[in-house]
């Protein structure tokens, strides 16, 4: 059992759209191996979810849309999912471990209950501060990264509100916030949740590489919209980001690699105890 090789399943929520996120999930999944093999399921193109006994890890995209909307057959299945894999973990001591991301973290939020999901007042795109919190700082999912650290942020959406006494009813914890913004009155996003020891999910794109952002910026529609959203010297200031090892390099390199590396070990170590 012990030499099993971990199987990932990445949950693929882009809907068929065009993306640079399942490369880039893809190519942190492939640092790993030969410890682990992976299969991708189109959830919202195709209606797949993986078998839960199959599978030990589970990583879950971004995607376009509004995660307040399904069509009321791939979104039922996937809270479905959701639900049969929180109910794997109370019933089973080999547990099952999930990363949301973006979307998915959106949706996760929604269906957990754990706060409200707004639309912004505008598209939030392009590298980010992201505040750790105080629960947030301890967190496995952070190791090896400094407070502030940098991510990709590309949102329509926000998660807002969060519901504290539900958080503290399910033991769930906000573990970092997007940056404080003293020019405006909005409430600071919720940018990463501890939803259990084994769930944890971001708003913003761990995965993200400068290349898959230069990728977008070659489209000069989407360059020139974003040198008027941001203005000339942000958006210098931005290029100066992506190129920085210790902003998005550091976290492509150390927070997927930390969610693995924490699952991997501790699936290790639940079965070989299981064995003894």
């Amino acid at each position: 059992m012990l030499n099993e090789i971990i199987k990932i399943a990445l949950l693929d929520m882009y809907n068929g759209e065009p993306n640079q996120g399942m490369r880039c999930i893809i190519d942190v999944v492939n640092r790993f191996s030969p410890v682990i093999s992976f299969q991708i399921f189109d959830v919202r193109g195709k209606c797949e979810l993986p078998e839960i006994n199959k599978f030990d890890i589970y990583i879950s995209t971004g995607g376009p849309g509004n995660p307040l909307i399904g069509d009321g057959n791939w979104d039922v299945k996937y809270y479905q999912f959701i639900d049969s894999l929180t109910k794997w973990n109370n019933e089973n001591t080999v547990k099952k471990h999930v990363l949301f991301i973006c979307h998915s973290f959106q949706m996760a939020c929604l269906h957990f209950g754990l706060a409200t999901v707004t639309k912004r007042n505008d598209t939030s795109f392009g590298v980010m501060t992201i505040h750790k919190t105080k629960e947030g700082v301890n967190d496995s999912l952070f190791e090896g990264l400094a407070d502030p650290f940098y991510g990709i942020d590309s949102r329509d959406y926000q998660v807002v509100q969060p519901k504290l006494s539900v958080f503290a009813k399910k033991g769930a914890k906000i573990i970092s916030l997007e940056k404080i913004r003293d020019h405006v009155q909005y409430e600071r996003a919720i940018m990463a949740v501890r939803f259990t020891d084994y769930f944890v999910g971001t708003q913003f794109h761990p995965e993200a590489d400068p290349i898959s952002f230069v990728m977008h910026l070659r489209n000069k529609v989407a360059k020139e919209k974003m040198k008027k959203m941001k203005g000339e010297k942000k958006f210098r200031e931005m290029l100066e980001d992506l190129m920085d090892d210790d902003k998005i390099y550091k976290t492509n390199e150390t927070l997927i690699p930390n969610f693995l590396r924490t699952a991997i070990n501790d699936l290790l170590k639940t079965k070989k105890m299981l064995s003894n």
